[in-house]
């Protein structure tokens, strides 16, 4: 195969109670780009799934399973994770190399403190379940529809909440209450990440909130990661009657970095609004 006729995959990973059915509208204008587009689950995440085996699973199993799945591609992929994913796809790109990271409303890696009441009272809420890292926990409609899905119709937020699924209590407390774990699963050390980085939030959102994702952004050195916040919408930035800004904006970036569908030549660089000067980590 020639090297100019491969195209660059974008590898989609959903967050916590979900699947990769969470990309089907989100993925559309990657693929009318020409972008090759993959959504898989994480391991456990598909309907009648195992939950003994899950309530064993945690984030380096995630993290694995999205390697191994990227190492199967034609060439090194962009990296496009929400919620829980965007903590999966920073441990993965650790491994492996990839084109790109793009991190939507990530969760924190380890020793990346909250920033909120918001989510200091999640991590209170997790601490009323009792032992609940020990088993499977299943979604909540109550808790979705304020924190999640609050931005949808009321008939969009129960179709979308139909097809949740059950989560590791164990991937959620190495992430949301990492500093209880002792293995450091959610460690992930920015010196082992080359890629580019570009990090979404939403001005409402009270699960990963935009204050949070800066600090997970201001963690790459100065020119590797920029950082755009949309105001006006809340978590599910894949599903939210904006999500088409949001794709059209990581489409931009994906350009402007020259991470293009098929191998081009080199071009020069230009100034733009994710060009050498654009907002960067911190800023």
């Amino acid at each position: 195969m020639k090297h100019s006729s491969i195209v660059t995959p974008v590898v989609f990973v959903h967050g916590a109670f979900c699947g990769g059915w969470a990309f089907d509208a989100f993925r559309e204008p990657f693929e009318s780009a020409g972008f090759e587009t993959h959504a898989p689950n994480l391991p456990h995440h598909e309907r009648g799934a195992d939950l003994e085996q899950l309530a064993l699973t945690g984030l380096k199993d995630y993290a694995q399973a999205i390697a191994d799945y990227a190492r199967g591609l034609r060439a090194p992929p962009v990296l496009v994770g929400h919620s829980l994913g965007g903590l999966v796809v920073q441990l993965a790109a650790a491994q492996i190399p990839v084109a790109g990271l793009v991190l939507v409303a990530p969760s924190s890696p380890w020793g990346v403190p909250p920033t909120t009441l918001d989510e200091h009272s999640n991590h209170f809420g997790l601490s009323l379940l009792g032992d609940y890292w020990r088993r499977p926990v299943p979604p909540d409609y109550r808790v979705a529809r304020a924190t999640t899905l609050d931005r949808l119709s009321r008939d969009d937020a129960r179709k979308t909440f139909a097809r949740f699924v059950p989560e590791s209590g164990r991937a959620i407390r190495e992430a949301v209450q990492w500093w209880m774990d002792t293995s450091m699963a959610s460690q992930a050390p920015v010196y082992r990440i080359a890629a580019p980085v570009l990090g979404l939030a939403g001005g409402k959102d009270r699960v990963n909130p935009s204050s949070t994702v800066r600090r997970v952004i201001s963690r790459f050195p100065d020119g590797q990661a920029h950082f755009h916040e949309f105001p006006e919408m809340s978590h599910w930035l894949v599903g939210e009657p904006e999500a088409p800004e949001v794709a059209q904006m990581t489409l931009r970036w994906l350009e402007a970095r020259d991470i293009l569908p098929k191998a081009a030549k080199a071009k020069k660089k230009q100034l733009s609004l994710f060009g050498w000067r654009a907002e960067s980590a911190g800023a």
